[in-house]
């Protein structure tokens, strides 16, 4: 399987990916769009003519961004319909309403570090229920129009922070261990690897493909539980780079065919055996087959 090399690097932008790509006539969903990245995704993404819905918990501020993006990109196309990833009641209100082919779905939203235990409505570890279970239940929930789209990308936001912990099938909601906030998300960020991983295998033959990627250190909301970004301002990114990975996994045509794979600062990250210094690269426990179909099965029983 040949390692994916890219023009780009750490510094590129997201227009800078976008260069003579139109998405006119595509439709794009990206949930986490009111606020860090998730809203230079959209924006960048309705900058070359794609209907973009911002999935959202707090739609007076996602309508607020959707102002902002029509008035910067002049594309009329956006969209902002409620979501509440920790709640899958919330989630399924969003499937059975959408009727259109969906040709980008970017599972964007996160959170990172809770203090404390926390659990969603159904008992299980908030991190893990947010992350991955809450994009999970959309992912599968758009499978039709993802289908219909002939040719969709899922776009899969992980993290350097999977390098913390595995998925621990055994314990998924810490009711055994002590709960710890970095293993906790750490496991949640290399679920969304493994996503990317099974949806590529079982939903390749349709036209559909997704990869997951880090998009950086870049300073957001999603640091209000570590006391704000505290990498080195060198490993720093400023929002339009960070985003910068997502827009070409969901846009470029350099990604055609491919899936199932995890990306850093826009090129494919290179396997490690154990954590580096610098936080760079992906456990192979991130990738393993195995690991992702038996992920894929658990996570199904738990949502239905």
């Amino acid at each position: 399987m040949t390692h994916i090399h890219t023009p780009y690097g750490f510094h590129t932008t997201t227009d800078e990916v976008l260069q003579g790509i139109d998405l006119t006539g595509k439709r794009a969903l990206v949930t986490g769009a009111a606020s860090g990245i998730g809203v230079e995704t959209a924006r960048a993404l309705a900058s070359v003519g794609a209907q973009v819905t911002l999935a959202v918990r707090n739609t007076v501020a996602g309508q607020a961004v959707a102002d902002i993006i029509r008035a910067a990109t002049g594309n009329p196309h956006i969209q902002v319909v409620p979501l509440d990833l920790a709640n899958q009641t919330s989630v399924r209100a969003l499937t059975e309403a959408w009727t259109s082919p969906l040709h980008i779905l970017v599972n964007n939203a996160g959170i990172m570090a809770l203090p404390n235990l926390e659990q969603s409505p159904e008992g299980w570890e908030l991190q893990f229920a947010t992350n991955y279970l809450g994009h999970f239940a959309l992912t599968q929930g758009l499978y039709h129009a993802l289908a219909a789209a002939n040719g969709a990308r899922i776009v899969s936001l992980a993290s350097n922070g999977h390098l913390f912990s595995p998925v621990v099938f055994d314990d998924l909601h810490y009711r055994f261990r002590p709960y710890d906030p970095w293993t906790a998300y750490g496991q949640s960020k290399t679920a969304a690897i493994l996503l990317a991983v099974e949806a590529s295998r079982r939903w390749g033959e349709d036209g559909i493909m997704a990869n997951a990627l880090n998009p950086g250190a870049i300073a957001t909301n999603l640091q209000k539980h570590t006391g704000g970004l505290r990498t080195p301002v060198e490993r720093q990114k400023t929002v339009r780079q960070g985003a910068a990975t997502s827009v070409m996994l969901a846009a470029s045509p350099l990604l055609d065919g491919i899936g199932g794979r995890y990306f850093e600062d826009l090129n494919e990250a290179e396997l490690v055996t154990q954590r580096p210094a610098d936080y760079l690269g992906v456990a192979p426990y991130a990738l393993d087959p195995e690991n992702a179909r038996r992920l894929w099965d658990v996570a199904t029983d738990l949502i239905h």
